[in-house]
């Protein structure tokens, strides 16, 4: 007999569409809040690579995925001047590509078609004012005053979660000293993979998101005090950055920055909620526990592989302590090394941008390696 009959998820993003998917097959009756009135998710792109299709296939829609995003295999890394470093990634395993690059709005609708099927409901424009977790369920006032109680409650609503904080205390998320810059364009007619340069003050890359698009991607360094930029300066520093790559790829992308509401830019930070990830019958997946910069790209990837692992575990257990307990076994080292890996080569990029020396040791390739053989383990 499972654990838990009646759920709530706070957040309707891609942690939380997913867990709440996985529940509902499982024959569980589970409901999604969300604060935003309406789904308004900027069509950036994100990289899944094998892991985060394999999590996508056990709630049934990584065929889907692949199908409306662009299966790629290891990306190409260069010089800024268009000199091969090597390859990163792993090697296609079975039906799974190295990488699959799609829309997040894509992956969004995706995943939201598939609740539909299975009739969960979303209660859009809506938070959680007061919660009471209790031993054995969870008593939630919601912003319309409404009050309900459930079996669980899953906090899937990212860095700066709310119910993280309620339950948990405040945790502020550390600023890592990056920033992330991401715009989406046509796809290149050159571009065949995932590709990555490195520059003296920045890296970027581009992903393949569809057969019509790709997104670029560049990570640089904007200040430890005041990271913030005013969207007037979006288009002629992002422009500025791209001068330094002389490949064709880059200045044609450079030529087509245009608009500043189009650049999403955001400062990378960084937020790790202790183990457990769960008190009572409250337990945070995604960002709002294991929150790191995006230097594998796996950020996406561990919140759906939270959210398979607790509905198995959920399913799998008579007591909700035993499947929280469980569900932190098979997440929490898992996580952690995917968070460590992320955060160390963040660092040493942060050097490199600044122009100092790497600590002594330092082998960007090997972390690399490592980390992405960690993530294609069983999980």
């Amino acid at each position: 007999m499972a654990a838990v009959k009646k759920v709530l998820v706070v957040g309707g993003g891609i942690g939380g569409q997913s867990v709440a998917i996985a529940l509902a097959k499982n024959g569980v009756d589970v409901t999604i809040v969300e604060r935003l009135e309406e789904f308004n998710v900027y069509g950036v792109g994100i990289i899944q690579q094998a892991n985060a299709l394999k999590a996508l296939d056990k709630i049934g829609i990584a065929d889907e995925a692949m199908k409306r995003g662009f299966p790629y295999g290891q990306v190409k890394m260069y010089t800024a001047g268009g000199h091969p470093v090597g390859v990163a990634g792993p090697p296609p395993m079975g039906k799974y590509p190295s990488h699959n690059g799609i829309s997040r709005r894509i992956l969004h609708e995706v995943m939201y078609e598939e609740a539909q099927k299975l009739n969960i409901p979303y209660r859009m424009g809506t938070t959680v004012k007061e919660l009471k977790n209790n031993d054995d369920n969870v008593t939630v006032t919601f912003s319309d005053g409404s009050i309900v109680t459930y079996d669980i409650l899953i906090a899937s609503d990212g860095i700066h979660s709310q119910i993280r904080d309620m339950v948990f205390g405040k945790l502020k998320p550390r600023y890592m000293g990056l920033s992330v810059w991401r715009y989406a364009f046509p796809k290149h007619p050159d571009l065949d993979t995932g590709y990555i340069y490195y520059g003296k003050q920045s890296k970027i890359g581009f992903i393949p998101m569809s057969k019509d698009s790709m997104y670029m991607f560049l990570v640089s360094a904007e200040g430890a005090d005041n990271p913030w930029i005013d969207k007037s300066e979006f288009v002629p520093k992002l422009k500025d950055y791209l001068s330094e790559y002389d490949i064709k790829i880059a200045q044609d992308a450079r030529a087509q920055i245009k608009d500043p509401n189009l650049v999403n830019y955001r400062p990378l930070d960084a937020v790790h909620l202790p183990d457990p990830w769960y008190k009572k019958r409250v337990i945070v997946i995604g960002d709002g526990a294991h929150a790191t910069v995006p230097q594998l790209g796996s950020g996406a990837a561990l919140a759906i592989e939270d959210a398979v692992v607790l509905a198995e575990e959920l399913k799998n257990a008579i007591k909700v302590d035993d499947a929280f307990t469980a569900f932190m076994k098979r997440r929490y080292d898992r996580c952690m090394m995917v968070v460590n890996a992320s955060e160390t080569l963040a660092e040493w990029e942060l050097l490199e941008f600044e122009g100092k020396p790497l600590p002594a040791g330092a082998h960007p390739g090997k972390l690399i390696g490592q980390a992405v053989g960690g993530l294609m383990a069983p999980f």
